[in-house]
């Protein structure tokens, strides 16, 4: 037989050594794209100070060379070059421009730089303190922190208890136990949605939606379209970026009746007050970056696919309620309509699965 070529040991060996050489090509290419996402940000923040610093007789000159920058990397390489990332860049220079450098000509970036993520400095630049941002940073190299447990213990104020405790044993004993299931997952960087953007590749909303979000979701899309009232579409899974985390809206329309933006996101569980919380955040960020002058204010749709209670809830800012109930009615979907729409979706989804299955 051929099982009886290789005894059990062997075969054992034989495979993990296979195992161990992926485990390293992938550690290296990981390591690779790190290095490259987080030296071009120095770099880019680099050139944006001299830059200002050329012009500065000009007091709006700054913005301008953000402005500027923004604009024509967009063009050229896509997402990722927002003026908010753009002033992040110049922020990350200026933070961290006063460390060593690296003695390779082909690496201007300090040499400590290199060792942590992009997501771990734009962290890390949120901390006032530089005696804490530089010990945070330092822990996160040697203690090989992911994102999550950096951010974990900065908001909990892990430096600040370590130093007042006598004892430190059990504060540390006590970080390394909630922060043990953050460092399981050794593909969360090269999922990072910043990362996709440097290397200028689409999001894969498949490491964000189930099978069945996925299916509703596609359908409301379309249902939206067929209302034929006004509505244009503009994206899906649209990136929110705010300093502390990235969020995706489901789907996102332009209304050119209403002269609106309109955003919808789906909840698979039942809707919470976190949950119309964080879409009056989605509203208030799409009125400052995205509405135009001439825009009415933003309306957010939160969905509810719960099983046995479909609802829908309409979250709309600035005390602009009673023109809600006016005109906007006219032209959105009822909530009747949206709740008939996800039954509907979920029942030839069932369907779906039984057939397939």
């Amino acid at each position: 037989m051929v099982q009886g070529n290789m005894n059990i040991k062997k075969e054992h060996n034989f495979v993990a050594q296979l195992k161990q050489i992926i485990h390293s090509a992938r550690s290296r290419a990981y390591s690779a794209v790190n290095f490259a996402q987080v030296e071009a940000n120095w770099l880019i923040g680099r050139r944006i100070v001299e830059e200002e610093q050329n012009g500065a007789a000009q007091a709006d000159y700054g913005k301008y060379v953000i402005r500027l920058a923004s604009q024509e990397l967009t063009s050229e390489f896509g997402k990722g070059f927002s003026k908010r990332n753009i002033e992040n860049f110049r922020r990350f220079y200026l933070t961290f421009n006063d460390m060593q450098i690296a003695q390779t000509p082909s690496a201007q970036l300090p040499q400590r730089l290199a060792l942590l993520s992009w997501s771990h400095y734009e962290r890390l630049m949120r901390v006032d303190n530089s005696n804490a941002r530089n010990w945070y940073m330092g822990e996160a190299v040697e203690q090989m922190w992911s994102v999550r447990t950096l951010d974990r213990n900065i908001n909990t104020q892990y430096y600040e208890r370590l130093l007042l405790s006598q004892v430190k044993e059990p504060v540390i004993a006590e970080m390394q136990k909630k922060t043990a299931s953050f460092q399981h997952d050794k593909l969360a960087f090269i999922k990072n949605p910043t990362v996709l953007e440097f290397l200028g590749l689409p999001n894969n909303s498949g490491y964000i939606e189930q099978d069945i979000e996925k299916a509703i979701i596609d359908n409301m899309q379309k249902f939206i379209m067929e209302l034929g009232k006004g509505f244009a579409f503009v994206a899906r899974q649209q990136l929110i970026r705010t300093e502390a985390e990235d969020y995706f809206v489901d789907l996102v329309f332009y209304n050119y009746i209403l002269k609106c933006f309109v955003l919808i996101d789906l909840k698979m569980g039942k809707i919470t007050h976190q949950d119309v919380g964080q879409m009056d955040m989605y509203v208030r960020m799409y009125d400052e970056l995205m509405r135009g002058e001439a825009d009415n204010p933003t309306l957010g749709i939160v969905l509810c696919a719960e099983t046995d209670k479909d609802i829908a809830r309409y979250s709309i800012l600035k005390g602009n309620e009673q023109l809600f109930a006016s005109k906007y009615k006219l032209y959105l979907p009822t909530e009747q309509e949206l709740k008939t729409e996800i039954e509907r979706q979920k029942e030839i989804f069932k369907l779906q699965f039984k057939q397939n299955g």
